[in-house]
């Protein structure tokens, strides 16, 4: 893990091991399948529920600051504490929340590298007993949007022609129009495609078989093939912005791309804009 532009992002699954009982330490597993928690999990590790915890309850948005610091006090967080986030499906939602935790400033947060997957896969402990946690202080920042794009962000995106890069993470019968949302998914767009100019990267390309994220070499060719230039800004999307976190996390903290956002409104919102410009098919244009 040492060649990534930010290496002390990731935890093995061996430094885990060695750490989770540690004071200054909280394990939290944020996963896709929410009832996967409750068939056994790392001692130690709370769990947060990414339908119900991690985003309002009433408007679509991510949580408020008064509502992420509830969230980090009642998982016994401090402002100093290093979190460590693991789920599965290769650590999806563990990314959309490490990225949260990031808008709102919080120091010292990683991903545990393989998640869930790997952690069973070498056949490590897991309990079903739920950790207590004492409530503790913990005061956030103030959102640092530079982190997040906004639709307008996006139309900019679209007029530089080529200079901001245009991620879509989602898969390729939903980038090209075929599907509008993978199955099962009930929150969607009006129509079906992707935002002009974006290049089709589908997020699960960026890790392994195992579930760990693949080497920063493999990373680099991967992005740089489907015409993803280093040094330019970057804005990743998906359908309601969970999926293109973990992009987020890979072209920002793995390859060092040094302006990257999240599009959290993503397809879902700009699928349903009046007369906002798409594109169908496999290319970009």
């Amino acid at each position: 893990m040492a060649n990534y532009a930010h290496p002390g992002v990731l935890v093995s699954t061996d430094w885990v091991e060695q750490h989770k009982a540690d004071r200054n330490v909280r394990l939290v597993e944020v996963d896709v399948d929410t009832s996967a928690y409750e068939q056994g999990h790392l001692a130690g590790a709370t769990a947060w529920n990414w339908t119900s915890q991690l985003c309002d309850n009433v408007r679509r948005d991510i949580l408020s600051k008064a509502d992420f610091e509830a969230l980090m006090r009642a998982s016994g967080i401090t402002n100093d504490t290093t979190v460590v986030l693991y789920g599965d499906n290769n650590n999806w939602f563990a990314c959309y929340a490490f990225w949260q935790i990031k808008l709102y400033g919080h120091a010292d947060a990683r991903i545990m590298n393989g998640g869930r997957k790997l952690w069973l896969a070498q056949n490590r402990p897991v309990t079903k007993d739920a950790p207590q946690c004492p409530a503790a202080n913990y005061t956030a920042k103030d959102p640092d949007n530079s982190l997040r794009a906004f639709r307008d962000d996006v139309a900019k995106a679209i007029r530089s022609v080529g200079l901001i890069n245009l991620v879509d993470v989602r898969s390729p019968d939903e980038y090209s129009g075929k599907v509008i949302a993978p199955p099962g998914m009930t929150e969607t767009a009006q129509r079906g495609g992707h935002i002009p100019t974006a290049r089709s990267i589908p997020w699960a390309q960026a890790v392994n078989e195992d579930g760990t994220f693949k080497s920063v070499e493999a990373l680099q060719q991967l992005y740089a093939s489907r015409g993803v230039e280093s040094g330019r800004d970057c804005i990743a999307y998906c359908r309601i912005g969970e999926r293109s976190a973990h992009s987020w996390f890979v072209l920002k903290y793995l390859l060092g791309f040094p302006h990257v956002k999240n599009y959290d409104g993503s397809w879902t919102e700009w699928g349903n804009l009046v007369g906002a410009p798409i594109a169908k098919g496999d290319k970009p244009d």
